[in-house]
């Protein structure tokens, strides 16, 4: 199936040794606050929950986690944080959805264009790029060793998409309604689940020679970077 990112699994390593340890926080809270928001509190808030799972597997502290849940459900003053999706194109016509979360839409606009400019690339209109993507549940996590097959067969009774696995890594593919089955099947089978969310997976992945491949991943480099950017997702193979 087309559509995993060699960026998104870099990403994923890179972030369990990611020494920017406040960004991290930063991001998560953002998300946490808005969530709570949205939903109210873990109890009745499945999506909440699993990003307290996050924060707890980032090392974030208690407090921090408390803080956001009540800033969003307006126990504590705090922050109205609005979603927005970009769109993009970088190096080598390579497409890109960019998930914020923002109190300033102007800077952050402005923000992302600079961050465009300089790496050879451009925003592009709403609609441009999505078209070519699709929302699906992605697990990722620790195989423990066990084999693709042996995975594949255990859920055969599950809506698994796709199932590939590299270096002990292992990355599924589900709808986006199947995700949390599917989440608690992996755990069963004794896999350390350390991703589970829904993501913007490229229908079809672009090949692009190793330096546009270079240049592309400084765009995406620089776009985490920014607060307001919670994720990154292209159709780079």
């Amino acid at each position: 199936m087309a559509g995993h990112s060699k960026w998104a699994n870099i990403k994923h390593k890179k972030a369990k040794e990611d020494a920017k340890r406040g960004q991290t926080f930063t991001k998560i809270i953002k998300e946490i606050t808005v969530c709570a928001k949205a939903g109210g509190i873990p109890e009745n808030n499945p999506q909440l929950r699993q990003l307290i799972e996050k924060a707890k597997e980032a090392n974030m502290p208690a407090e921090n986690i408390i803080r956001a849940v009540k800033k969003g459900t307006g126990e504590l003053p705090g922050v109205n944080y609005e979603a927005i999706t970009y769109e993009g194109y970088g190096p080598g016509g390579t497409a890109l959805i960019i998930e914020a979360l923002t109190d300033n839409k102007n800077r952050t606009v402005a923000d992302l264009r600079h961050i465009f400019g300089r790496h050879n690339g451009n925003l592009a209109e709403t609609g441009s790029v999505n078209w070519m993507f699709e929302k699906l549940g992605v697990i990722r996590g620790n195989a423990q060793g066990k084999k693709e097959d042996e995975i594949f067969e255990a859920l055969l009774d599950f809506d698994v998409q796709d199932l590939q696995i590299e270096d002990n890594f292992v990355t599924i593919t589900t709808s986006m309604q199947s995700i949390q089955q599917v989440t608690e099947a992996v755990k069963n089978l004794g896999i350390k689940v350390e991703h589970s969310e829904l993501e913007w997976v490229a229908k079809n992945n672009l090949e692009v020679t190793e330096e546009i491949e270079e240049k592309a991943f400084a765009l995406f480099e620089a776009l985490e970077d920014n607060d307001d950017v919670q994720n990154v997702y292209s159709n780079l193979n």
